[in-house]
């Protein structure tokens, strides 16, 4: 599956009619609604002589980990660097809500997308079957910190005022932290979570003397950076595996069910790039450039919060059965706890890309 970034993938050049890309999109990677003005149009236009032009993938991912991942991708197959004979260039957007991401795919407007694993399966069950999974790319990235020296365990916080980002309601943070306190005997109701955003918690821990709050890297990253004071008392992932119940896939990539019907070829090249991608942002060896990439298109605030935050990200590659073992088995432990987390039920075998 794993091969470099190359122009081997000039067999899999495509027409395809896709939807226009949406205001916020460019097809640098930008969010620059004029580069957004420049590269739009259709994939199955082609020039005076009939040269076959790539198609055009409406491509979205959120700020943070979820994102990381296509920093290479989305840099080398923009509408200005992608080259000559390539499979598809991107018009990337890049969002700091799932809503606007899943709106985007119900819409049309998206074609392809990274976004939280939870949402996914809700998405699936909303659409009807209007999305598929093409590969997890992102396992565990929470971390509960601290600013003393109070919590050593998940039962360490009952009782206890708990700061949580308001985007982690309904997702997968909130779900993750309710199963792991009721494994470890705590009650969700026994601990006072208050609904912040990322900056309001950076502010309330940095102007007190004592705080607990549950972030996502790279935002837990800025804050450890920010305030000395500040220590990382949990990673969620360490206590997730303490369970023994499989991985904890957070983020994934998925596309519109009607998109992959219609350019077959542009998925599975798109696959095989991103896999590419993941690895030259997951190699310690482009630490710098992988930095620089992220900063470059708004995944995070700063090339140097990047820097650190990149290898907390837990960056992974998973397709096939192998993806569909790993989100069935997590699936499975969030349907128990709340099928309303899933859409209610777990998603059926047609969700899963690539697999018979």
């Amino acid at each position: 599956m794993k091969k470099k970034l190359s122009l081997l993938l000039a067999a899999a050049m495509v027409f395809s009619a896709l939807a226009g890309c949406g205001p916020k999109s460019s097809g640098s990677g930008s969010s620059s609604p004029a580069a957004a003005s420049s590269a739009s149009g259709s994939a199955s236009a082609s020039t005076p002589d009939d040269t076959a032009l790539p198609a055009e993938v409406n491509f979205m991912v959120l700020s943070g980990p979820t994102g990381v991942g296509a920093a290479y991708l989305i840099d080398g197959y923009g509408a200005d660097s992608a080259p000559a004979d390539a499979p598809f260039v991107l018009n990337t957007t890049v969002a700091s809500e799932n809503t606007e991401v899943t709106n985007a795919l119900v819409n049309g407007d998206a074609d392809i997308a990274a976004i939280a694993t939870n949402v996914a399966a809700n998405l699936v069950a909303k659409t009807d079957g209007g999305i598929q999974v093409l590969a997890v790319n992102t396992l565990g990235v929470l971390y509960i910190l601290e600013k003393g020296d109070t919590v050593q365990s998940m039962a360490d916080l009952k009782g206890k005022t708990l700061y949580a980002p308001s985007t982690a309601k309904g997702a997968n943070p909130e779900y993750i932290l309710n199963h792991l306190l009721r494994e470890n005997g705590v009650e969700p109701d026994q601990v006072d979570i208050q609904w912040m955003t990322p900056q309001e918690i950076t502010a309330q821990i940095a102007s007190s003397d004592a705080g607990i709050c549950m972030l996502p890297v790279p935002a837990a990253t800025a804050l450890l950076m920010k305030d000395s004071g500040v220590r990382e008392a949990l990673s969620l992932s360490d206590e997730w595996d303490k369970l023994d119940q499989g991985a904890l896939p957070m983020g994934c990539v998925v596309a519109r069910t009607g998109f992959i019907e219609e350019n077959p070829e542009v998925v599975d090249a798109f696959v095989d790039l991103y896999g590419d991608s993941i690895s030259f942002m997951s190699d310690g060896n482009n630490s710098a450039d992988a930095a620089a990439l992220v900063a470059k298109y708004g995944i995070t605030a700063n090339e140097q919060i990047a820097a650190k935050a990149i290898p907390q990200c837990n960056l992974t590659f998973l397709t096939g059965p192998e993806m569909k073992e790993t989100l069935e088995g997590y699936y499975q432990v969030l349907f128990q706890a709340d099928p309303a987390s899933i859409g209610g039920a777990m998603p059926y075998d047609s969700f899963y890309y690539g697999v018979a």
